[in-house]
């Protein structure tokens, strides 16, 4: 029997710590995820119109639901000066229950 996955970490970078603060804080009061973690110090190496290019960037670890991922992509999108943001979701497929619990109702809209 398969689980059904119903919480996420999501991952994107931000060139600079007004934006990730931004992103970060409006995540989390729209509740789109109930934690937003920023880990300085992220040294990216990619390819961007034809070019390998690096950048300092700071990484987000937000975790949310699978019910909410939709609103968060469509609102991280709105704010966040990169013509195309990182998003990556990772599915959580275990934790602890108190902790995924906690995931879920801090994820939830607000009607």
């Amino acid at each position: 029997m398969t689980k059904k996955v119903k919480h996420l970490l999501v991952l994107t970078t931000c060139p600079g710590n007004i934006t990730a603060k931004k992103l970060a804080n409006e995540i989390v009061l729209e509740n789109l995820g109930a934690c937003v973690q920023i880990v300085p110090g992220v040294q990216s190496f990619f390819r961007w119109v034809n070019k390998v290019d690096t950048s300092e960037e700071l990484l987000l670890l937000i975790k949310t639901t699978t019910d909410r991922y939709p609103e968060l992509e469509k609102r991280v999108k709105a704010i966040h000066p990169y013509e195309v943001p990182e998003l990556i979701a990772i599915p959580i497929t275990d934790g602890f229950d108190e902790y995924l619990n906690w995931i879920e109702t801090n994820s939830t809209a607000k009607e």
